[in-house]
């Protein structure tokens, strides 16, 4: 047996550590003296000691920890990726959130930059304009339509509800992020009372989230089985140099730019969540039986959601695609693609890709929102 001491300099966890993680029951002496109160650990404790250490050294919370413990190796190994991968996204959220601090704030009056510095971020932050059209379909299967699609002067938002009173709470949600609008600076199609003001660009959205999913709520009420009702939500506020993402559920965001197409949303659903664990290949995920199911999504439910937001600066000649999982799901990526290329308007390209999701059988609704940046009209 290993006294406190030798234990802690064997574990390299200090014995205040111990004896908290002891309290805890994360890693309990084997044996306690009777006579002295001395803690006794033995040497096969080691391992799990270290690996408490080394977890710890990796900023994860002690609650986690010994969930973790608790596991077998396999489980284990995907429990610490998981977290790892949590982890980054936000870390690359605080990122970019940083950045645009740091750009916010070197244009504010008493602020000193050099001109190189002052000429490069002047380029990124010129106001720009965007030019947008949105569609949604009921699809060929489907008797009623429960998605809603909304492009305006400020906000890109598609919602994809289900339930019994699904449409009305997909239209719900987008009616919330619909009320910025109003602030939304002048642009092809429409023009508002002035900006979101650049500092305020994710609070604002954090609170429209907050207010949709309090709709959605109160429209989840009304139903016979108000936990079964919910929507999806993907959304964009524009403010003539950046776009600011909200996203939950499996609606997807895409941007096309020099020529290339990326997802820029991550999945909210089992089948994805399996995919990150590498427990299923991507090409197995598109016809899984429970690809539909959602990890994530505005419900009836008491919980508040916790979307994924994050800022995008806009350069002119990009393309932004908001669409709900009627269009992937029928639709190849690679022929999206080909659509978003093409340099038809936001209009036509919006009613192609839902005739190529009907005439792929159209078994779901379909929404498509498309917006083109581009430099202002002289």
């Amino acid at each position: 047996m290993l006294t406190i001491g030798a234990f802690a300099k064997a574990s390299r966890l200090s014995p205040k550590a111990l004896r908290l993680y002891d309290q805890l029951g994360l890693l309990t002496p084997a044996r306690v003296d009777p006579s002295t109160g001395y803690r006794l650990y033995a040497p096969e404790q080691l391992e799990r000691a270290r690996l408490v250490a080394w977890l710890r050294r990796l900023g994860m919370p002690l609650a986690r920890i010994k969930h973790v413990c608790e596991l077998d190796a396999r489980g284990a190994a995907c429990e610490v990726r998981d977290f790892w991968e949590q982890v980054e996204a936000e870390t690359a959220e605080r990122r970019d959130l940083a950045s645009f601090l740091v750009e916010h704030l070197s244009g504010m009056p008493g602020s000193h930059r050099a001109p190189e510095k002052e000429h490069t971020m002047s380029r990124n932050t010129a106001p720009l304009e965007i030019r947008y059209a949105a569609l949604s379909d009921t699809g060929l299967v489907r008797e009623s339509n429960q998605d809603t699609a909304y492009a305006g002067s400020g906000v890109l938002a598609v919602a994809d509800g289900f339930g019994k009173r699904g449409g009305p709470a997909s239209a719900a949600a987008v009616d919330v992020l619909r009320r910025l609008d109003a602030h939304a600076p002048g642009t092809h199609g429409g023009g508002g009372a002035g900006p979101v003001p650049a500092g305020d660009l994710l609070n604002v959205l954090e609170e429209a989230i907050e207010r949709a999913d309090e709709a959605v709520r109160g429209i989840a009420a009304s139903s016979e089985a108000p936990h079964e009702v919910g929507t999806t939500l993907t959304a964009m506020l524009w403010t003539g140099s950046q776009l600011a993402l909200v996203h939950v559920g499996d609606s997807r965001a895409y941007l096309l730019r020099g020529g290339e197409l990326f997802q820029i949303t991550h999945d909210h659903t089992l089948v994805q969540s399996m995919v990150d664990e590498g427990r299923l290949a991507p090409e197995e995920a598109t016809t899984h039986p429970q690809r539909a199911l959602l990890a994530r999504a505005l419900t009836g439910g008491d919980a508040g959601v916790v979307p994924d937001t994050r800022l995008c600066d806009a350069e002119p000649g990009d393309r932004y695609l908001l669409c709900s999982d009627g269009l992937t799901a029928a639709v190849p990526t690679g022929t999206v693609h080909q659509v978003l290329a093409s340099p038809t308007a936001p209009e036509p390209a919006v009613r192609e890709l839902v005739t190529l999701a009907n005439r792929n059988g159209g078994p779901d609704n379909v929404s498509c929102v498309i917006a083109d940046v581009l430099r202002p009209r002289r």
